[in-house]
């Protein structure tokens, strides 16, 4: 068969169901034989926006994202999605196109090595030079996609072998299972836990992937443990169970930190440090258990004395076989700083001040939103609120970006959000300026009839970095902007657009976007004034007297 046409049946066999990208010339071929396809094409406005699309199908699902682009600038507009996906795990299948590799068409226009480009930013690269080996190779792509630790993987489509004719043998898909940890640490571990007297539970992204909440929450109810998460751990056990203390929004001085310094031994489930660090180890401080797929690497503020290697789940679930609670764990401390997290973080939930306070929007999204509704955060100083503030009940209600922590994401994520799961009401959070960074696709989820909120915290100026140059100390420089009319922007794509006035008038139009269908644009004016003398300068006094 043409070799194009068993490219699309390998995807197929492999359960793909959206491809999202920007075709060019050199795909042609390619999307001939995708136009017979059952797979769906998402064309979107922007490369990136399509490989954030891919990556985020990836996170929910399991599976491989699929995205799509030309070479040269397409491929290159792949870049940051490719980052994306790799730092954050999520497995992600990205396939571009070349000019004929077997003869020459226009000398040198348009090319560049995007395998190698694409090497360091990949689990698997590869230009397809036989078509007879097409089947087996995305086989081996998928597999290792979705291979702990997962990512992203990448294959080149030359615009001539896409043409040629080719065994069209598919490869059947094998599942594997993970090891489970070893008797041995699973033994030590339990151990190293019932010696130690305030043991301090922590969940990441990587328990968060493989959703081990039944077996974590068996494990704390059973143990009395209190537990605490990364960013992108949250919500893998339900936030209002009597053991949370919060989530690591910041790497020191909060309050969770304070239970962190005051613990002499932390269970950390699922996370690595490519994660933002969520706490900081110091030799000779408290003893650290890693259990995830694979050993910890080695880094200087992070070098566990255990590795319970294996499947993570497995693990936990052997661990809650062998232990109870222990007479000589002592609780008190952590009961003191919960007492603390709840009374600061309700502080300013009712204050109606306008512009609106980060802390008031995020009491207001969780009081108008479902358990299992999912908000998007683009990449800005709100994204901290969000994580220290917003209680999340179910797994992968907020999704955050704290690995490469790219903006441009908010958007495109709550798009594949919609699409997956068309009954969830999908709020995407975004800055001013990380919207504009993709505010293209707005016209794409208008022409698919996607139905999702977007708000825009517009403070007229990069917010985060702001924050940063207060905290040093230097004079406000080079970081603002002016934005565009947002409303009238939202409309001219189809969209409905509206500016908040007031706190009343803010919540009024977040109630009609939310049970109206199509897609709907707030922008919300945000004050940022107390973030310095908040995450700053109160954090560090209060947790000093804890």
């Amino acid at each position: 068969m043409k070799a194009a046409d068993l490219f699309i049946k390998a995807l197929e066999n492999e359960g793909v169901t959206y491809i999202f990208g920007v075709p060019g010339e050199e795909n042609l071929d390619f999307l001939e034989s995708l136009s017979q396809s059952s797979i769906r094409l998402i064309l979107t406005r922007h490369e990136q926006g399509a490989g954030f699309m891919a990556a985020t199908y990836g996170r929910l699902t399991g599976k491989p994202g699929v995205c799509l682009a030309t070479l040269g600038p397409g491929a290159t507009n792949l870049v940051t999605p490719a980052a994306y996906a790799q730092l954050g795990a999520m497995p992600m299948l990205m396939i571009t196109g070349q000019k004929p590799i077997k003869k020459s068409k226009q000398a040198r226009f348009q090319i560049i090595d995007v395998v190698d480009m694409m090497r360091p930013l990949t689990k698997f690269t590869k230009q397809l030079v036989d078509s007879n080996v097409i089947a087996s190779q995305i086989r081996e792509a998928f597999r290792v996609a979705t291979t702990e630790r997962p990512g992203a993987v990448h294959l080149e489509f030359p615009e001539d072998v896409a043409q040629e004719d080719c065994v069209g043998d598919i490869f059947e898909v094998v599942d594997y299972i993970t090891p489970k940890p070893d008797d041995k640490a699973i033994d030590e571990a339990v151990k190293m836990i019932q010696e130690a007297t305030m043991p301090l539970l922590l969940i990441g992204a990587g328990a968060n992937r493989k959703i081990t909440c039944q077996a974590l929450a068996q494990f704390v109810d059973q143990t009395g443990i209190y537990f605490f998460t990364t960013q992108m751990g949250k919500g893998v056990i339900d936030e209002r169970h009597p053991q949370y203390l919060g989530t690591a929004a910041l790497s020191s001085n909060d309050f969770v930190h304070s239970a962190i310094d005051a613990a002499d031994l932390i269970i950390n489930v699922g996370h690595d440090v490519i994660e933002k660090p969520p706490f900081f180890m110091k030799k000779g401080g408290k003893k650290v258990i890693h259990v995830n797929f694979q050993p910890a690497e080695v880094d200087p503020v992070y070098f566990p004395q255990l590795n319970v290697v294996g499947d993570i789940t497995h693990a936990v679930l052997k661990l809650t076989e062998q232990l109870t609670v222990q007479s000589d764990w002592d609780f008190s401390f952590y009961k003191k700083v919960k007492a603390e997290v709840k009374g600061h973080l309700s502080k300013y939930f009712q204050d109606e001040r306008f512009p609106m306070l980060p802390q008031r929007l995020v009491h207001l999204m969780r009081e108008n939103l479902g358990e299992k509704d999912v908000i998007t955060l683009d990449n800005g100083v709100y994204k901290i609120w969000f994580a220290r503030n917003y209680t999340c009940y179910h797994p992968n209600t907020l999704l955050l970006d704290n690995a490469l922590a790219s903006m441009g994401a908010g958007l495109p994520s709550a798009m594949t959000v919609n699409l997956l799961y068309p009954d969830k009401k999908v709020v995407a959070v975004c800055g001013d300026g990380g919207f504009m960074m993709n505010s293209q696709e707005l016209e794409t989820a208008v022409r698919l009839g996607l139905n999702l909120t977007v708000i825009i915290l517009n403070d007229g100026a990069y917010g985060m970095i702001k924050w940063k140059q207060e905290d040093m100390g230097f004079k406000n420089f080079g970081l603002d902007y002016k934005n565009p009319n947002f409303v009238q922007y939202a409309e001219s794509y189809g969209a409905k657009g509206y500016r908040a006035k007031s706190d009343a008038h803010f919540q009024e139009v977040l109630r009609l976007s939310l049970k109206s269908p199509g897609v709907h644009v707030i922008d919300l004016p945000v004050d940022y004034s107390l973030n310095h003398p908040i995450l700053n300068v109160l954090l560090k006094q209060k947790t000093a007297e804890l």
